[in-house]
């Protein structure tokens, strides 16, 4: 062979073995992401040439998310029942923006496309019957109605979760301000792109971002029930009185102070001290920044860890984590400042950092004995006959977070705090043990509007309904806004309709 043509073959060669490898990318490596792009015309007519399943409530009757038939290109359009109501949970269905909440995360069962669905499939091939699976969320329409109800009716802004204590079940996720997942659910891509646009502004929080679980604000004194879980934890006597009631004290090292709320003497106790019931019932800071300080920010971030602080989870939505110091750097769980940061951790402030669900989960583990369940959003997964694909089982997710008797404990102070926080929404039938929180932030804490937190279960000696409900502004009020005017009767309204009091 002339060393011509023998060039001619080694390029041919060269160009073949390259084609070949190009061909194997696109369609082993590379074949998966061309598959789910939301540009890939032939996969979205696909995707919409069938219906999707259905995502229903607890109950199995209030339709959150459905399909219905069109004379469009797209055959099926996405419709949501009371869209804002349940965007946080349902999520939206976008031919331009994907998807997100269980409509991603249980896209297959909803597609059809999940193994599991292996054989229904071949069915469908023969009998032309395509259609996807259903999924039957834990939620409780009356619960997650008084929740969105109650804060879009008082001009608020923030989130709240219910969770069953014994099954870790999520009877509702409510966020103000939410979203209508329907503009975005249009085969108009005008229309979608003008809701996008519309749903991502500035300030106050945009309404795409789901509150109760990937946001996360100062706790206040609702993290007092960590610091005490601790101090129990070690052994201390709840009614013995050890702690500063003194209205105000200088965090060590330092010359700066830290007050009760209105510069008060903690009641209770004698000789200036108090124990750490009265501490915890009437929310004394200087007590229990002084018990932050003695127990060591290692011991307080270790039981803050037990309750969930520093882990993600999943629900099967992603959950971020709670941290007890900076994000960034590897120190979610390292508080910083040296004591005086430990002083001002042990009230909820500083760095300290808790989603709405972590803190309904500290409410429903002490509500449990101590035992903390795996929260979660899924009731049941159903193949289109509406036979079970998966069903749930509660899942304990830490069997040991605090001692029967410590959570007892606990349950005694909550009840006296509940004493001590107004009577807004509360009906006498229904006894309820709670912890209040207010917390400062943002850069004129002193002039802006504190986040209102307030967890809570009951019926207090058989617990069915664990809460947390943080209100982050709205309303009429002002930097003088404490949780238990805000937050608690949000809580209790959840609680009431669960219970059947309202």
């Amino acid at each position: 062979m002339n060393t011509p043509l023998r060039r001619v073959s080694l390029a041919m060669m060269i160009m073949i073995v390259l084609l070949l490898a190009n061909d194997t990318y696109v369609q082993v490596v590379k074949a998966d992401s061309y598959r789910t792009n939301p540009y890939n015309q032939r996969v979205l007519d696909d995707e919409y040439s069938r219906p999707r399943g259905v995502i229903v409530t607890a109950d199995g009757k209030t339709l959150l998310a459905s399909s219905t038939a069109t004379n469009d290109r797209l055959k099926y359009l996405r419709v949501y029942s009371n869209g804002p109501m349940y965007a946080p949970v349902t999520g939206y269905f976008s031919s331009i923006y994907g998807s997100v909440g269980i409509e991603k995360v249980e896209n297959d069962i909803l597609d059809g496309s999940d193994d599991r669905l292996f054989v229904r499939r071949l069915s469908d091939l023969i009998t032309g019957h395509d259609v996807g699976g259903d999924v039957e969320l834990t939620i409780q329409p009356k619960i997650q109605t008084a929740a969105y109800n109650t804060m879009v009716q008082d001009g608020f802004t923030g989130a709240a979760v219910a969770i069953k204590p014994s099954t870790g079940e999520i009877l509702a996720m409510a966020d103000v301000p939410s979203y209508d997942p329907n503009p975005l659910a249009s085969h108009d891509s005008t229309t979608q792109t003008n809701a996008m646009k519309s749903y991502n502004p500035t300030s106050p929080v945009s309404p795409l971002i789901n509150q109760p679980i990937s946001a996360t604000y100062q706790p206040g004194s609702t993290f007092k029930l960590v610091v005490a879980s601790t101090a129990l934890s070690q052994g201390a006597d709840p009614n013995a009185d050890t702690l500063p009631a003194q209205p105000t004290i200088t965090l060590p090292g330092t010359s700066a102070t830290l007050s009760n709320f209105g510069k008060e003497t903690c009641p209770g106790g004698s000789g200036g001290k108090v124990s750490i019931t009265d501490a915890i019932a009437h929310s004394c800071n200087t007590a229990f920044s002084t018990l932050a300080g003695q127990l060591g920010g290692a011991a307080v971030a270790a039981q803050a860890a037990k309750y969930g602080f520093g882990q993600g989870t999943q629900i099967p939505l992603n959950v971020v984590s709670s941290c007890m110091g900076p994000r960034a750097g590897g120190n979610c769980m390292n508080i910083q400042g040296g004591l005086p940061g430990v002083f001002q951790s042990g009230i909820g402030q500083r760095d300290v950092q808790e989603t709405p669900l972590q803190n309904a989960l500290i409410a429903a583990t002490i509500a449990n004995g101590g035992k903390e369940m795996q929260p979660q959003l899924v009731e049941s997964l159903l193949a289109p006959d509406l036979s079970t694909v998966q069903g749930f089982t509660p899942q304990v997710m830490n069997d040991d977070v605090i001692s029967p008797d410590v959570a007892s404990d606990l349950k005694t102070a909550m009840l006296q705090s509940e004493n001590n926080s107004g009577k807004l929404n509360k009906l006498p039938n229904i006894q309820i043990a709670s912890k209040t929180g207010t917390a400062e932030h943002g850069n004129d804490p002193k002039h802006t509007q504190p986040y209102g937190w307030y967890v809570a279960f009951a019926p207090a000696d058989n617990p069915q309904i664990a809460v947390a409900v943080v209100v982050t502004s709205g309303g009429h009020y002002d930097a003088a806004t404490i949780g238990a005017l805000v937050a608690a009767p949000v809580a209790r309204a959840m609680i009431n309709a669960d219970l059947g009091g309202g």
